[in-house]
């Protein structure tokens, strides 16, 4: 998954002896950090850093009913100096459907919550720029993709009933058909993985929204034990060396 060689942990959620996590450890211990607005390349045809988009180009795709109609309840608390298309939302609405789906609503070619260059509030989320004002991390106001990416998760039931999710980031694989081809550059560029804490510390809050907070303590509590014991078998490819113009690298799939 994702390309590369990794290392894995499972842990079995409290009380729910069929319910398993697997946990891509390789990514877990990397020190990944979103790069938006700070060198962003975007997810255009071409890179295009000056227009601030990061990966909200093409809008948000909704989770489920709940996560469209919270996403509409957190669009009522924003306020017109925190959201620059609050008009067009109030009149429109803030999702599109497309097909059989929902997507955030467009406007001037992305999403309808991303604040462009020149507002007052500066560009990005305006449900993240929101969050601090009502004390909530940006996991709670906004769209449930919007928070979880770079975080992928992917159930997989077992032959004895049982269920596995693998957690892992998004690699070009999680695009499906055209990943190949997606400018979607930034788990693979080294000058994101530049956070001065791996990321099961500095995206805790998404990661006990994902795994709730039983979960995330046993693996906070393996992986600290991990960092101090400086074992960390195989590294993330994008905090790898290349040596001889190659980095060494096996596929692994999950079926």
């Amino acid at each position: 998954m994702s390309g590369a060689v990794r290392e894995w942990v499972t842990i079995v959620a409290p009380g729910k002896e069929r319910k398993r996590w697997q946990v891509d450890v390789t990514f877990m211990l990397s020190h990944y950090q979103c790069i938006f607005g700070c060198g962003c390349q975007g997810v255009l045809t071409e890179p295009a850093p000056d227009l601030v988009q990061g990966c909200c180009s093409y809008g948000a795709h909704a989770h489920d009913k709940h996560d469209r109609r919270h996403v509409e309840a957190m669009a009522k608390k924003l306020r017109p100096d925190e959201w620059q298309f609050h008009d067009v939302g109030e009149k429109r609405g803030v999702w599109a459907k497309v097909g059989n789906e929902y997507r955030t609503r467009l406007v001037e070619d992305a999403c309808i919550f991303l604040n462009r260059p020149g507002f007052e509030a500066g560009p990005g989320c305006a449900l993240h720029v929101m969050a601090p004002r009502l004390g909530l991390h940006f996991s709670e106001t906004k769209p449930t993709v919007c928070w979880q990416v770079p975080l992928r998760s992917i159930p997989r039931d077992e032959d004895d009933g049982s269920e596995t999710t693998v957690l892992t980031e998004f690699g070009r694989d999680g695009w499906g058909e055209g990943g190949d081809e997606f400018a979607w550059w930034c788990t693979e560029a080294p000058e994101a993985f530049t956070h001065a804490e791996p990321v099961y510390r500095s995206m805790a809050e998404e990661l006990r929204h994902t795994l709730g907070d039983a979960v995330y303590s046993e693996l906070a509590k393996y992986l600290d034990e991990r960092v101090a014991s400086g074992n960390q078998l195989v590294h993330h490819p994008a905090e790898v060396p290349v040596t001889l113009g190659r980095t060494r690298t096996h596929r692994e799939t999950f079926g």
